[in-house]
This record gives structure tokens, C-alpha cells and sequence, in this order.
């Protein structure tokens, strides 16, 4: 599994916010004189424009030196942005948390794993077509690719029969039987298709394993829920990979976020 981060909420080059005390300067003055994300400027603006009497582009102007250059009050760190964004977290008042968008290119991951997270209905998704894209072994794509797991290689062994010669194989190792498995399913396909079925019929004998590649976006209030809930010892180990590796990503270009994937 693969997990890139494509692209995220930043600031706009006309943020109106930009004026009398900061003159013509670039967006990035703004972040760089206040030590902080262009994902902590974006928040902060959309807390305080539900309690304040200022316009939105005039927030971080008249109030920045409030909250980003004075410490925290309620003893827990930080600047008042940061003590202002953990009382709206705690308060529920997350909405204000939606107009941070993340894109990533997710890559190698199961149509199990698939079936899973479009269960998210606040994230969306552009995937990879089994109709369109061609997976017979003399394809572009040399065939499909699939996700063995852990599990599966742990050892284990079963009873087989073996219908070609018609006796039981005894022991048979459980990666043996997964692999061959889809070794049958790709000479089916390929069959399929040789015999003139489209791929978008071929497709059906495909299995949960074949791997896909999608792009998803989706909002910090929404990726943080979805974390809360496929991060838990109770999720499949595959989509608990993928939180973590979406937890990753985020926080590495808005550190002050990490804090909330684990509250």
C-alpha cells in the first residue's frame, strides 16, 4: 500500500486579510510571523467569524496577534489559537474544522479495503475502473495484482483435493492454496476474455484481493471520524494501515492536528 498526499487547503494569494498591518506582503508572511499553518490560519478564521463581530477577511488582521502571539490560558500549551481550537473540538463545534481538504493518491489497496471505505459518506472518491482497464495476463497491466494477507502466511495448513488427479493433498500450505486460487481466477479471466466476454463482465470472477488505486479527498472533521473509527483494534489491519498512513500525511503539513486523532 502506497498513501500520497496530493494536495491540501492552503491560503489564497488574494486573503483580504492582508492589509493594514500587513501591507502587500505574500500569504506566507502571514504564517511566517505567527509561527503557524496555513490549516491553523483557515481555522481560526472560521471559529471566530461564528463569534465575532469582524469580517472574515478581516480576522486574522485585527485578531491574529490575540490568539497566535500570546500563550494559551487554559494551561494546556500552546498559543490561544491552539487553546481556541481544543475548545471548539471539545465543545463539538466541528464544523468549522470542514474547510481543511486533504487529497491523496492511495495506491495497492484491496477491493476488500474499497467496499469498505466508500461506507464514509463525507469523503470522495475517483477509482481505478475494472470496466475500462483491461487485467488478461497479455494486457498493459499484465494481469491483476493482490493483497495476500497476514494471516494467510502465518503457517497454516488444510486438506486439499486435487480435482485434476483425484486424490486429497494432505497439509497443504495456506499461502499455496491462496496463491494458487488466484492463479485459477487469472486463467478464468483470461479464458473470458479470449472467448470474447467484455471486461466489464469478466470482471465479475475478479476477488475481493484484486488490488486498485484511487484519489480521495475529504475534510479534516470527516478524516478525523474516519480515523476514530478504522484505527480501532476492531478494524481489518488493512484499512488500520491506511488510517495511519492518512493520519501521516495530515499531520505533517498541519503538526497541530495530531493532537485530535487521538482524543
Amino acid at each position: 500500500m502506497k498513501v500520497a498526499l496530493l494536495a491540501h487547503t492552503q491560503l489564497s494569494g488574494d486573503f483580504n486579510s492582508i492589509n493594514a498591518t500587513h501591507g502587500d506582503y505574500d500569504v506566507h508572511a502571514i504564517t511566517d510571523e505567527f509561527n503557524c499553518t496555513d490549516g491553523q490560519v483557515i481555522g481560526l478564521t472560521a471559529i471566530r467569524t461564528c463569534y465575532s463581530s469582524n469580517k472574515p477577511s478581516e480576522i486574522i488582521d485585527l485578531e491574529g496577534d490575540k490568539y497566535f502571539k500570546r500563550e494559551a490560558t487554559d494551561g494546556e500549551g500552546g498559543t490561544d489559537a491552539d487553546r481556541l481550537i481544543r475548545h471548539i473540538m471539545k465543545s463539538g463545534h466541528t464544523s468549522t474544522i470542514e474547510h481543511l481538504n486533504f487529497t491523496f493518491a492511495i495506491e495497492g489497496v484491496s477491493r476488500s479495503l474499497l467496499a469498505q471505505i466508500t461506507r464514509h459518506r463525507h469523503l470522495s472518491f475517483s477509482v481505478q475502473s475494472q470496466r475500462y482497464v483491461k487485467f488478461g495476463s497479455s494486457d498493459k497491466s499484465e494481469g491483476f495484482d493482490f493483497i495476500l494477507p497476514p494471516t494467510v502466511t502465518e503457517e497454516k495448513t488444510a486438506d486439499m483435493y486435487d480435482f485434476v488427479y483425484g486424490a486429497p493433498i494432505r497439509d497443504r500450505p495456506s499461502t499455496e492454496i491462496y496463491e494458487e486460487a488466484m492463479e485459477v481466477i487469472q486463467k478464468a479471466y483470461d479464458k473470458l476474455r479470449e472467448a470474447g466476454v467484455p471486461a466489464e463482465d469478466a470482471r465479475m470472477v475478479l476477488p475481493n484481493a484484486a488490488t486498485t488505486n484511487l484519489v480521495m479527498t475529504g475534510n479534516l472533521r470527516a478524516l478525523l471520524d474516519f480515523y476514530s473509527k478504522r484505527s480501532a483494534k476492531g478494524a481489518q489491519w488493512e484499512i488500520r494501515e491506511l488510517a495511519d498512513k492518512l493520519r501521516n500525511e495530515i499531520i505533517n503539513v498541519e503538526p497541530w492536528a495530531e493532537k485530535f486523532f487521538n482524543m
